[in-house]
């Protein structure tokens, strides 16, 4: 049997982190270890202790360490002895057959060396009283721009760049062929693009679990993420340096319209207006 661990990371957010903490504890293969690492933030270490093993790092200037934070979760779950290891962003709550549902699909000979991604529906709002766990599943379907098969069925392959970090698992191995993320990517957007354009070059491929599905919880967004348009700037610069080519373009022309970026003479990048 593998050595199955689950990896969130958090800053703020704790409400979140309370409802995945319930459904992990419902699981119907719970995980042998449940990392939260908690990103300059004492009081997730507080709350999180008595469900989870809490590792703490540093905030960075720039922004939230995404990708460092996700590296160093994986780092404890592997020197604990992890074989697979479960990423979950801290707003996603998995289905009951999920931590299971990735054991099975790491340990198919056919698909232990891929990166495994399971369907996840965007919930509505919370009623008052909070999301009742025991029927998540009737309030949204899987988001219909990725591949959702139904459970029990999977989807091999396909476009590296529908690859989204919410919900994904890999076995060590493939942690390992890959190197994590790359830290060089701070704040938000960009290291889950990077991460799955490593995995292509790498010819690992993607394969969509159907019985592996979380649920996001609902929370408001800025559309387009105004917000982080220096993260974005920077990150898409990066990601365009490395691979010849834009991430998040669907932003970038967001802020374009908006007037708040607007293309370089030589089109080689983007600036703020």
């Amino acid at each position: 049997m593998s050595r199955v661990a689950v990896v969130t990371v958090v800053h703020g957010r704790h409400a979140h982190l309370a409802l995945q903490m319930q459904a992990v504890a419902r699981s119907v293969r719970p995980p042998d270890d449940y990392v939260v690492v908690a990103v300059d933030d004492e009081l997730v270490a507080q709350a999180a202790e008595s469900r989870a093993r809490v590792i703490q790092i540093a905030a960075h200037p720039l922004g939230l360490p995404i990708a460092a934070a996700r590296n160093a979760g994986a780092e404890a779950a592997l020197t604990s002895g992890a074989d697979v290891i479960v990423f979950l962003d801290v707003d996603c709550v998995p289905g009951p057959e999920l931590i299971g549902a990735y054991e099975a699909a790491a340990g198919s000979i056919e698909l232990s060396g891929d990166i495994l991604c399971g369907p996840v529906a965007y919930l509505p709002p919370a009623p008052e009283g909070g999301y009742d766990l025991a029927d998540i599943d009737t309030l949204a379907a899987p988001h219909a721009a990725r591949p959702a098969p139904e459970p029990g069925a999977v989807i091999r392959g396909g476009d590296h760049d529908l690859f989204w970090s919410l919900s994904f698992a890999v076995t060590a191995a493939t942690w390992r062929t890959m190197g994590g993320f790359d830290e060089a990517y701070i704040g938000y957007g960009g290291e889950d693009t990077d991460f799955s354009a490593c995995a292509a070059e790498k010819n690992i491929e993607l394969a969509w679990i159907g019985s592996a599905r979380a649920y996001h919880q609902h929370h408001a967004v800025e559309s387009p993420p105004v917000s982080h348009l220096d993260d974005i700037l920077r990150n898409a610069a990066l990601f365009h340096r490395r691979w010849g080519r834009w991430p998040m373009i669907g932003w970038l022309e967001a802020f374009e319209e908006a007037g708040l970026i607007a293309r370089r003479e030589n089109r080689n990048g983007y600036e703020k207006v």
